[in-house]
């Protein structure tokens, strides 16, 4: 990003015969959008054309070949690919799954190269994008090889941050990967990504259990206290702010939560069951610990939506506006940690 320019938002298209280009549409058509953020869409103008006519959008898009080529003020549009897509709403093809890949491989290197300034995901189904040259079970893990850092699934609202020590981990064997040094790396991540992309500067961390009860004393397993509230305390002897390990059971239901900046669940529907009961619509997807901002929204492809022109476009747009605002933290932390004179005349206006 340029001094005076919009923020640049890479989008990728996702599965085509899912939502992603009906809540891109509706996103933009608010021309408000473009006042502060500049899109770019990585699918073919083919594709985007047909959703404009199949919706009935008034969005006029800007077709470009070269990332140098971006208009400002205008919904600009990537052509990875010139072949036509044959788009069946709600239908699982493989070949919208490579269509889906090209879409996220184009985007993920324009957010390397700089070319973009964040990279927002469209849903994608993660059965057809699998190929001999991508195998991975989702963006996050795909993203996590292609960025830096020590990537952790992130999912946010305005009041509740929860964050995983394990994500796509059959439940059978999630035990098995809950490690002191994985939980050290994923409370460290969680820690440094509220300091740098929230602006929190002594973040309060809730941790929940591995067992029902946090294992009743071994009586239901014997992680909680063998390994996770030793790795607990001692990240505490380091002097953060971290709390637990809290029975999941009723964490939520009598607020806890609300005590701190973040909660960290111990595997996926721990964690994503209550975020989704309590901000469904809302809440945003986005991948901590990496050297780039990267969101999505809190679904997936919804094919038995898509093509309806009923999909509620909410998710993505706070997606959107979460990537643009993380981005603007992080440039302001990393000015302020650039420049200690400016830190401690902060320091001392406290």
């Amino acid at each position: 990003m340029k001094q005076g320019e919009n923020i640049v938002v890479g989008i990728s298209i996702g599965d085509l015969n899912g939502i992603g280009g009906e809540i891109v549409l509706k996103t933009f058509e608010d021309s408000r959008m473009l006042d502060f953020c500049t899109p770019v869409i990585f699918a073919s103008i083919k594709a985007m054309s047909f959703f404009k006519t199949h919706f009935n959008s008034g969005i006029n898009f800007h077709s470009i070949q070269d990332l140098n080529n971006i208009v400002h003020n205008k919904v600009n549009v990537f052509n990875c690919w010139n072949e036509p897509a044959k788009i069946e709403f709600g239908v699982e093809d493989p070949k919208m799954g490579e269509f889906a890949i090209k879409s996220l491989e184009a985007g993920t290197k324009a957010l390397k190269d700089s070319q973009v300034d964040v990279l927002v995901t469209a849903p994608i189904n993660k059965h057809n994008i699998q190929s001999d040259t991508f195998n991975f079970p989702g963006h996050t893990d795909y993203l996590a090889k292609e960025l830096d850092g020590d990537s952790l699934m992130f999912m946010i609202t305005d009041d509740l941050r929860v964050g995983l020590l394990t994500d796509h981990v059959p439940v059978k064997d999630v035990a098995e990967h809950i490690t002191p040094q994985l939980i050290e790396q994923k409370v460290n991540t969680v820690y440094d990504s509220l300091k740098r992309d929230f602006k929190i500067q002594k973040p309060k961390i809730a941790v929940l259990g591995i067992n029902p009860h946090t294992g009743d004393n071994g009586v239901i397993g014997r992680e909680d206290d063998e390994v996770l509230r030793p790795a607990l305390h001692k990240i505490k002897e380091q002097g953060k702010l971290v709390f637990g390990p809290y029975a999941a059971d009723s964490f939520f239901g009598s607020n806890n939560y609300k005590n701190f900046d973040a909660i960290i669940a111990s595997y996926h529907d721990q964690g994503l069951i209550p975020f989704k009961t309590l901000s469904f619509g809302q809440g945003v997807n986005f991948t901590a610990g990496l050297s780039k901002v990267r969101t999505s929204p809190d679904h997936g492809t919804a094919y038995e939506i898509a093509g309806k022109g009923i999909a509620d476009e909410n998710s993505f747009k706070e997606a959107t506006f979460s990537a643009i605002q993380i981005f603007k933290n992080r440039v302001g932390f990393e000015a302020l940690t650039k420049n200690p004179l400016k830190k401690a005349a902060r320091n001392g206006r406290r």
